[in-house]
């Protein structure tokens, strides 16, 4: 009776403070602006099967992945052995099931390697991602679950020492009790023993109870909840900012989603790992921007901020907001589907609204609000590429067409870029595909203006070309910038758009199916690469239409190790090809350029972003490896010889990162 009354006394003192800890971080949650996360219950519980069940994107890092199964697994099993702890003293006369000891023990020596290994990995491998994660909280967690499992088996084998009858079988505590047997000198002894460790693993189990919520591992808690209310919209579609906001927003203005986010992450750095403007050396990283949040809204719901801090250049510094390319690539790798993007965009809101932003970024808002393209051109010169075809061009709002292509600014403007332009031309010209274009009044899609953070301006450009394409009449629309794809296909259906965006590389390979276009296999076996371009591949999943080209037109194609979701960013993106580069590292594109040399015999960096063409040439010029790979727009495989010289490729790469992109 004294036991049991010990047992209940601690128990209810340990749920206490559990639940005193827990209310400290759910507080803000429930006085959290709204989150409209509640829709298609069906689809966001079904979900949960691959994704935990399976361990889909945790077995992405395989001995990180067999370190959770074994955890994780073995968790759920080794919760029979904690209510029957319990019940050894609450209930005692519950039958006991030699099934049940059996697994227990199994999963107690699962257990015991995933910690092992999990502590290998920490100490020992140690990989860089790791760098900024609370080191000595997930030791305390790998101490407390080692220490449950070891006095649990102990406590078993004393138990059979004992000489009690009708003990289930425990193969491992039946190994321990032969070994343990000589220091036992009689059974009442053996019972000391199994009533210290059936108190150690009590005393562990609640103190694990106590510790969870100001750990990382409150995640066991948050974690399911977190991925039921992910995001089921496009993924190009960032929320809709705030233009009637005066101020600066602080924690407290993050959605209830948001916050749930911050205390779901496990510090687990695959975000980090991924991030290329952290590869750069850039003070960026997605981990540690999360792990500040959530630490900052902890002190908030503690009392221990002072004020009413604001988060951008705050808590979170500018340049850390400034060095993100919005490449997706953190929330791909994300296993708690963890949205980083979104929150720096909100948070470079603010800093545009107060006009703290970096000179070549108020340059390149600048120029897009007043010329509607970031290049400081007049509208007018816009189609200035069309004049050197040997066709004309229809005008989509005076002709009907099949295609209205949406050219975007960089295919337009920038010279590197032009001249693969006017070869996509001719190549739907050659098809006779009916296709018009919106001249001097197409205007910069404003994909990466949003995600600059100035919404107003993106506003203004998406109604705008919104209102241009609305005077066209046409089936479909293509587009040869992935930027602009995704704005068009996932943002502007808020402006009133509804038609269906083709990537161009998907129209030609349709073309090429459909024997429209004429084509020969002429790569007769040479080995190329594609780079998946982030807007196109991770926001758009269209990973099959370049790939199916290059291999139409007798290529080898060999993908690099971080292809299709995994690419790797080429740095462009988010606003930084308008900004200074101040990599301390490697500039990404360097990066990824070195990542193909990697591949044996390899010639061609196949592209299809005006935007890589202009990063990439430039990294294989800073590089010097021109004579060993040349970048290639696709539509240049379909010339017979190699397109571009060698020589036109060492002069042709432009200034890739300096403020202004012309």
């Amino acid at each position: 009776m004294t036991q049991a009354v010990v047992l209940l006394a601690l128990t209810v003192t340990a749920l206490a403070l559990a639940s005193w800890r827990v209310s400290h971080r759910l507080k803000p949650l429930l006085a959290a602006p709204a989150s409209a996360r509640g829709d298609r219950m069906g689809q966001r519980l079904t979900y949960l099967l691959p994704e935990i069940g399976l361990h889909r994107r945790l077995r992405r890092l395989r001995l990180s992945g067999t370190i959770h199964v074994l955890v994780f697994v073995s968790f759920f099993v080794l919760l029979t052995a904690i209510l029957q702890a319990y019940a050894k003293v609450l209930w005692p006369t519950l039958g006991r099931s030699d099934v049940l000891a059996v697994l227990q023990d199994v999963f107690a020596v699962a257990m015991l390697i995933g910690v092992g290994l999990a502590l290998y990995n920490r100490l020992v491998i140690r990989p860089e991602r790791f760098v900024g994660s609370n080191k000595r909280d997930a030791l305390v967690v790998l101490a407390l679950i080692a220490t449950i499992v070891v006095a649990m088996e102990l406590e078993f084998a004393f138990q059979q020492l004992s000489g009690a009858p009708g003990l289930p079988y425990h193969p491992v505590a039946s190994l321990l009790a032969e070994a343990l047997a000589p220091i036992v000198n009689s059974p009442k002894s053996a019972k000391a023993f199994e009533a210290f460790f059936y108190w150690l693993h009590i005393a562990a189990i609640l103190g694990f109870l106590v510790y969870l919520p100001g750990s990382k591992h409150f995640h066991m808690f948050v974690g399911i909840p977190n991925l039921i209310f992910r995001n089921l919209g496009p993924r190009g579609r960032l929320p809709d900012g705030d233009l009637s906001a005066t101020t600066a927003s602080g924690i407290d203005a993050l959605p209830w989603k948001g916050m749930l986010d911050l205390y779901s992450c496990t510090e687990c750095g695959r975000c980090q790992a991924v991030c290329p403007a952290y590869a750069a050396g850039l003070p960026l990283s997605p981990k540690s921007l999360i792990m500040d949040l959530r630490d900052h809204l902890v002190d908030r719901a503690t009392g221990d901020a002072a004020g009413e801090a604001t988060l951008a250049d705050s808590v979170i510094a500018a340049d850390t907001l400034w060095s993100c390319t919005t490449c997706f690539a953190c929330m791909e790798a994300c296993p708690l589907h963890i949205e980083h993007v979104p929150k720096i965009v909100d948070m470079r809101r603010d800093l545009v609204n107060e006009g703290a932003l970096p000179p070549s970024l108020q340059n390149t808002l600048t120029s897009v609000q007043r010329y509607g393209n970031s290049f400081k051109k007049p509208a007018r010169q816009r189609p200035k590429w069309t004049k050197q075809l040997d066709f004309e061009i229809p005008d989509a709002q005076e002709e009907a067409v099949e295609f209205l292509w949406f050219v975007g600014d960089y295919a337009s403007y920038h010279p590197l870029v032009v001249k693969r332009t006017q070869a996509i031309a001719g190549l739907l010209q050659r098809a006779g595909v009916s296709f018009g274009i919106l001249y001097e009044r197409e205007k910069n899609s404003g994909n990466d203006i949003r995600r600059i953070g100035e919404e107003g301006l993106f506003q203004e450009l998406a109604e705008e070309n919104a209102a241009a394409i609305a005077q066209c009449r046409f089936r479909k629309i293509v587009t040869t910038d992935p930027h602009s794809l995704n704005a068009l296909t996932n943002e502007y259906g808020a402006f009133g758009l509804k038609a269906e965006v083709l990537h161009y590389t998907e129209l030609l390979d349709r073309l090429m199916r459909s024997g429209a276009l004429s084509f020969e296999s002429n790569g007769r076996g040479r080995i190329v690469t594609y780079h998946d371009p982030c807007y196109l591949g991770r926001y758009n999943a269209r990973y099959e239409a370049p790939r199916n080209i290059i291999h139409a037109l007798g290529y080898e194609l060999q993908d690099m190790r971080r292809c299709r979701e995994n690419s790797f960013c080429c740095g462009a993106g988010g606003g930084r090809i308008f900004m200074e580069d101040e990599s301390t590292r490697e500039r990404p594109s360097e990066n990824r350029i070195r990542e193909a040399l990697e591949i044996e015999g390899v010639e061609h960096f196949v592209v299809t972003c005006p935007k890589d063409i202009v990063m990439y040439s430039a990294a294989v010029e800073t590089l010097g490896v021109g004579g060993r790979i040349a970048v290639k727009e696709i539509s240049e495989l379909f010339a017979c010889e190699d397109g571009l010289d060698r020589s036109e490729r060492s002069t042709a790469a432009g200034p890739a990162l300096a403020g202004e992109p012309a």
